[in-house]
């Protein structure tokens, strides 16, 4: 709502912050229900608050499906894709049959609705190279974002179809 910054006033900078925090809010609200991703910020412990961190959206859903140590996902599902993963998901209501890890297929496609940056398509490549090689990865997005994007997007008034020129 300011194309200039000598028409910027208090109000409207802080009617611009508060849609951003909005904006993050609800994005928590919807990862409310995940048993695993809820969060992208850890603490720390009580006694050492300089060990909080930042850990990645992206980041934990690549190292989960890289994981062959966790035979069943709680946030993620596997998609029966052939006969036999159709018949172990059947059999699996009388059963006792695992279902298949989401990192058993040696092609992984990540799709990012919204976009995603260079170092983080670099972060995939090299989580899956050191967890699972010989894994072929293809990352998959709405938009390649920039820095200047991804700020541009924080301000669009409708996010569904931006008003930022990227």
């Amino acid at each position: 709502g300011c194309d200039s910054s000598l028409n910027l006033t208090t109000q409207k900078a802080t009617d611009a912050v508060d849609g951003i925090f909005r904006s993050l809010r609800d994005i928590a609200r919807v990862r409310v229900p995940m048993k695993q991703f809820h969060s992208i910020h850890n603490p720390g412990s009580n006694t050492h608050q300089a060990s909080a961190s930042y850990k990645p959206l992206l980041k934990q859903v690549v190292e989960e499906v890289c994981n062959p140590d966790r035979p069943d996902p709680v946030d993620i599902e596997h998609i029966s894709s052939g006969l036999t993963d159709l018949l172990k998901t059947g059999f699996s209501m009388f059963m006792k049959v695992n279902r298949p890890h989401p990192g058993d297929h040696p092609l992984l496609i990540i799709f990012m609705v919204g976009g995603v940056s260079v170092s983080e398509v670099k972060m995939v490549k090299d989580l899956v190279a050191t967890r699972k090689p010989g894994t072929q990865v293809i990352v998959l997005s709405s938009v390649l974002l920039t820095p200047h994007s991804a700020v541009e997007l924080l301000f669009a008034s409708d996010r569904l179809q931006p008003d930022a020129r990227i």
